[in-house]
Formats: C-alpha cells, structure tokens, sequence
C-alpha cells in the first residue's frame, strides 16, 4: 500500500487547481474567439462587347454599390477593366464581338469559370447572335448549357439574366424585332431552368431603353445608357447580396490643405495604334485595335487608319468607323477621345474575308 505525505497531498491540490483553471480558460477563449472574415462575395459580368468594351455600366454598378454600404465584393473575369474614368473593380468576361452559341458551341466558359470562381453571373449576351440572325431556340438552348456549365463548377450559382437592350443597327433592319422576340422568350426559359438552390433571375434591360438617346449607334449604351443599365442590375444583385449593416458613425480628422506648386505643362502627346486578329471563321474575323497615348500630356482625340484592301466591316464598337477606297478609318467615340498619357483605348469590328497582316496603323490626335 502506498503512503501519501502531506507534501504531495499539497502538490497534487496546486496541480489540479493547474488544469481546472487552464480548461476555464480554454473554453472562455472558445467562446469569446473572433470568427474568420467572411470571404468575398465573387461576382461576373458575363456578355459581348456591350459587357466589356468598356461597359461602363459596370463602374457606375460597382460605385452604386460601395454608395449603398455594400462590401465584401469582388468583380471577376479573365479581361481587365478598360477605363471609364471612375474607380471601380473593373475585371470581366465581356469578349468583344462574341456569340453565346459560339461561346456553348466551343465550351469557353468553363476555363473562364475555373479561373475566376464566381458565386453570381450577370449574364447580358445575345446581341450578336441577333445581328448574325440565330434563332430564338437556339440561343435560349446556349443560355441553357451555360447555366449547366455554371453549375457544374458552383452547385449554388446564382444567375441573373437580362432580357437584352434594343438594338437598330443601320445595316439590319430586323435586328429590333428579332430582340423583341428573344426577349419575350427568356422569361419563360427562365422560369424552367430555375430552382431553389440555383435561381436564375430575369432582369428587364429592354423597356424604357432607347436606341436614340442611350446608345451612340443603335447598339452600345452612351453614358445615359450604362446608367439605365446598372440602375436595372442594382436591385435585382442587392436582393441576393443581402442588408447591409448599420455602419458606426467615424469622425474625420481636420486636414491641413498643402499648396500645390504651378508647373510648366509638358508637350503635346501623340498617340500610336497597334491592330490584331482576336479569331476568325468560315467567311469572316474579328479584329482588334489599341491606341496608345504614348506622350507626356493628354490627348482629346483620335483617329486610327489602316489599309484593308478587299475585306469590309459590318460592325464596330468603340469608334465610329468610315471606309475611303482601300482605307479604312476609325475614330473616337465621345467617352474613349480623352486619354491622359500612357493612357490605352480599344476598339474592335467584324469584317468579312479572311484576314491578313495589317503592315502599319497610323495615328492622328485631335
């Protein structure tokens, strides 16, 4: 039998005393831990060129979010902003010139998906599909594996679908009804895709838009246009972010103002042009070109010029674009003239043939 002494009697009450006051202070941690930040919400913006070339419908979103309190939020997409000369997080899937049944046809969402992760897509895709006279069903059936698509990569993917903006082309005619038609299709199509976990939302783009005074050339939004547009997204992308919280009331500290010393203007600038094919198909091509204020002070204007012997454009986006013989010429439209130095403007067009290597793109300011 073994003895106990009054010493280790003492030692094993201290040791004891040890573990009950180190297990009240673990579960008092436990309870009292601050809990991980919630992640960013992931939010693409998915479409054409009325998307993404600039689709500045996006930067007045992303500020008419942050106005309302809204945080937590993360603008994604493989193509990065092009400007429109606010603070915004500007990156997107807004592929120029694109068809949502080219874009299902050749499975490109996936890798954009895998690359960005989006929890909500806003989806406004279908112009070009019109222009080039698919038929209802069939764009409805891309929109279709898209979402699937969206799916497969987040089970829980939230969509909202935009019944697309009007569109009169001068060089189609039927474009305007063909809209008409696609639009008064895509609720019903909505309505059969959706579902509890993964709910695609309809978003009307298309009434109270007008070609004439919110678009600069019967397709693209002007800035009228890109504010009719993101004040459609607003409450249809708010009710699925939620509330915001109350926010607590800050005090501004007193800023001292600091004099700013007069300097000399630097010289004029200049601006080069750089043309690429961004893809090509049976009988046609896309083309793409980046002018470059590359000076040191800005500039107000623009006008690019290339040769294109035997190759005619039927759609351009981002400049205003006229044909002289073999010369074709591409001027800026009244948001993308001004560019501060170093400043870039992309324009792009459809044009017929095949294509071929453009030797030089000039450059004219003003």
């Amino acid at each position: 039998m073994r003895r106990t002494t009054r010493a280790g009697n003492a030692i094993l009450a201290v040791t004891t005393a040890v573990v009950t006051a180190v297990a009240a202070l673990g579960l008092l941690l436990a309870g009292t831990a601050t809990p991980a930040s919630a992640a960013a919400v992931r939010i693409m913006a998915l479409g054409d060129s009325i998307t993404g070339s600039p689709g500045c419908w996006r930067a007045m979103l992303w500020n008419k979010l942050v106005d309302a309190g809204h945080t937590g939020l993360d603008f994604v997409g493989t193509l990065p902003s092009q400007g429109c000369g606010v603070a915004h997080d500007g990156e997107n899937e807004g592929h120029g010139g694109a068809l949502v049944t080219a874009v299902a046809d050749q499975n490109q969402l996936p890798g954009w998906l895998a690359a960005t992760r989006p929890d909500i897509v806003l989806m406004h895709f279908g112009t070009n599909d019109v222009w080039s006279n698919r038929p209802t069903a069939t764009i409805l059936a891309a929109y279709g594996k898209l979402v699937d698509q969206m799916r497969a990569d987040n089970p829980d993917m939230k969509v909202l679908v935009a019944q697309i903006i009007p569109m009169t082309p001068s060089t189609c005619g039927e474009c305007a009804q063909r809209v008409t038609a696609l639009n008064a299709a895509i609720p019903g199509w909505a309505a059969s895709k959706t579902t509890a976990r993964s709910p695609v939302t309809v978003v009307d783009q298309w009434t109270g838009f007008s070609t004439a005074t919110d678009t600069y050339d019967g397709v693209h939004p002007n800035a009228a246009g890109d504010r009719k547009m993101a004040d459609r997204w607003f409450p249809a992308l708010t009710a699925l972010l939620g509330s915001v919280p109350t926010p607590t009331p800050t005090v501004t500290p007193t800023v001292t103002p600091t004099v700013t010393p007069t300097t000399t203007p630097p010289p004029p600038g200049g601006c080069a042009a750089a043309y690429r094919t961004i893809g090509q198909w049976s009988g046609g091509f896309q083309g793409e070109v980046t002018v470059t204020n590359g000076g040191s002070a800005p500039i107000s204007g623009w006008t690019a010029s290339w040769a294109f012997p035997g190759r005619q454009i039927s759609q351009a986006w981002n400049a205003t674009v006229t044909r002289s013989g073999d010369t074709v010429s591409a001027r800026n439209v009244s948001w993308n003239g001004s560019l501060a130095a170093g400043a870039t403007a992309t324009f792009g067009f459809i044009a017929s043939g095949t294509p071929a290597p453009v030797s030089q793109v000039t450059c004219a300011t003003g």
